[in-house]
């Protein structure tokens, strides 16, 4: 099952369910937030929340992104409320890939990189037995709402930029209960936009190359991940794909389990805050950028997977140079 919103034509906001190939409008909710209070507040799942409400009309998906009319999957009335995060080194093949970026500022070619040693631990204990905890993954913060971009709409690179590139993931879509309590909505494609150039001149500015923005959706899948996720990431430039390559994700292909990303997440108190949203990205092992591409103003992001239905669109928009600074006034 399949959980979408798009702006309707009285301007408002709708939400769409689908299982299948048609989606269809749930009467009398207005927001997957709304829908998924009312799950927590019931204390049923989704699925029996949505069963709950008739359906309306059939609506078309692929039509609604091209008049730009569809919206990310859930979102929050405060962008202060909705927290961009993630984890990386969870997929096998990702150290290799994150390895390869950072080689040339090995002082030691013989010895093991950070990267590496992370991947490892990820091996060795990222897949504890239920209800242990297990090595804790790589983390990182994207920032809040204001940096959730809807799918269709463009992913802007800042002036101070050295690079925007994509990164398809999966992203677990969580909303804190009353109590504390983090509940998981569904599962998502998304687009972990980032700076690689600016990464690869050192590790250390890994926090400032993921402060960019990010796009997830367009539909959010309800129900457990699958094991197996083979999807694709492609640049169409012009219309024309110029880079494409498969990637993997769900258990099957990673060297963390689910529940332990998620523990490692929520095991903050800043992160257990009654009425809050994450949206939490699990990595991957493909870039773009790994192979020597260079994007340019305009081109196309897309993701896919068909487990998660429509694909994740996003145009690169890259802000021109500038050569100002930001000036903080004394009070």
């Amino acid at each position: 099952m399949l959980i979408s919103q798009f702006k309707n034509d009285a301007g408002g906001v709708s939400v769409a369910v689908r299982n299948g190939t048609e989606a269809m409008v749930v009467n009398g909710v207005s927001s997957t937030l709304e829908l998924a209070q009312r799950a927590i507040k019931d204390a049923t799942g989704i699925v029996q929340c949505l069963r709950n409400h008739s359906l309306g009309p059939a609506i078309d998906i692929e039509a609604l992104l091209s008049e730009g009319r569809m919206l990310l999957p859930i979102s929050h009335p405060d962008p202060a409320h909705m927290h961009l995060t993630g984890t990386g080194l969870t997929h096998l093949g990702s150290a290799s890939t994150r390895d390869a970026m950072h080689a040339a500022n090995k002082a030691d070619q013989s010895t093991l990189t950070d990267s590496m040693k992370m991947f490892n631990m990820g091996l060795e204990n990222g897949k504890p037995e239920p209800g242990k905890a297990g090595v804790q993954p790589e983390w990182f913060y994207k920032g809040n709402g204001v940096f959730a971009v809807a799918p269709g709409q463009p992913l802007v690179s800042p002036a101070f930029a050295d690079d925007g590139g994509e990164e398809p993931e999966i992203a677990g879509i969580y909303l804190v209960g009353d109590d504390g309590t983090p509940f998981r909505v569904g599962f998502a494609l998304s687009n972990e936009f980032s700076d690689h150039v600016m990464e690869r001149v050192n590790y250390l500015y890994l926090a400032h190359s993921k402060l960019r923005p990010a796009s997830f959706g367009p539909e959010i899948l309800v129900g457990p991940l699958p094991e197996d996720i083979q999807g694709t990431s492609a640049i169409r430039r012009n219309g024309e794909i110029v880079w494409q390559k498969p990637f993997l994700s769900g258990e099957a292909n990673m060297s963390h389990t689910i529940a332990n990303l998620e523990h490692h997440h929520f095991k903050y108190d800043l992160f257990r805050q009654p009425g809050d949203i994450h949206v939490h990205m699990f990595g991957t092992a493909t870039l773009s950028f790994a192979d020597k591409v260079a994007v340019r103003d305009g081109d196309v992001f897309e993701i896919s997977a068909p487990q998660f239905g429509v694909p994740l669109r996003n145009p690169l928009a890259i802000t021109p140079a500038s050569t100002g600074t930001a000036t903080v006034k004394a009070l």
